[in-house]
């Protein structure tokens, strides 16, 4: 059994995105906690457009066909029902992890950096293995050669709306301006990346969210 992600992302209406925030902090995330195989989630917010994301991790994916969590999603309250019916932009991507690749020069948490960029792909089966070894072998050593850059985990994703991504990588950063770096440009400047994109797939979805809070599961 392979660590499981949960991304999904909401946009709530701008006269009650106070009440979404707290509901997201004292309903929808807690009770989740409570289903075993849940270890945490994170909360964040675009920082380019409106909207919240929500990285949920799991032990492994049959956590979401567990019992717990079907009662939980079947037997939703008036609020939730609310909630999900009127907010816009949602996303809701599972995906189970291929690879995890830490800054070794940074000594805390990297996973509770203060940003996180996503950046999801569509890869075509006979290309998937190629672009695997390209981004552990190439892309990310370059990238955590900055000090700030914390650490990338990877998914395939198995299941997913509204798109067909099948490739998630997350990027925990200290701060926005590493997207910027030296060893960003480098990496993207590699003659195996400029290989791949030539190739029509080759176009990703690219998204920079601010952390919000960490919600960790009661042991």
């Amino acid at each position: 059994m392979k660590p499981t992600v949960l991304f999904s992302e909401m946009t709530p209406g701008v006269d009650w995105e106070e009440q979404f925030n707290e509901w997201y902090d004292t309903e929808h995330i807690p009770i989740r906690m409570q289903v075993p195989g849940f270890c945490c989630a994170r909360r964040y917010k675009h920082v380019d457009a409106k909207g919240y994301l929500a990285v949920y991790e799991m032990e492994h994916r049959g956590v979401l066909q567990s019992e717990e969590y079907r009662m939980i999603k079947e037997n939703p309250s008036e609020l939730t029902k609310w909630m999900l019916q009127n907010v816009t932009g949602f996303t809701r991507y599972t995906g189970e992890l291929i690879s995890e690749q830490i800054n070794q020069a940074f000594a805390g948490d990297p996973y509770d950096a203060p940003i996180l960029y996503a950046v999801m792909f569509t890869v075509p089966e006979e290309r998937e293995s190629e672009f695997d070894e390209w981004y552990i072998q190439d892309h990310v050593p370059t990238l955590l050669k900055n000090p700030d850059w914390y650490a990338c985990r990877r998914y395939r994703i198995f299941s997913g709306e509204p798109e067909n991504w099948t490739h998630l990588a997350l990027h925990y950063l200290a701060n926005v301006n590493v997207l910027d770096c030296e060893e960003r440009k480098e990496a993207r400047n590699s003659p195996w990346r400029a290989r791949l994109a030539q190739e029509s797939w080759f176009k990703g979805r690219y998204t920079i969210y601010e952390k919000i809070k960490t919600f960790h599961a009661k042991v």
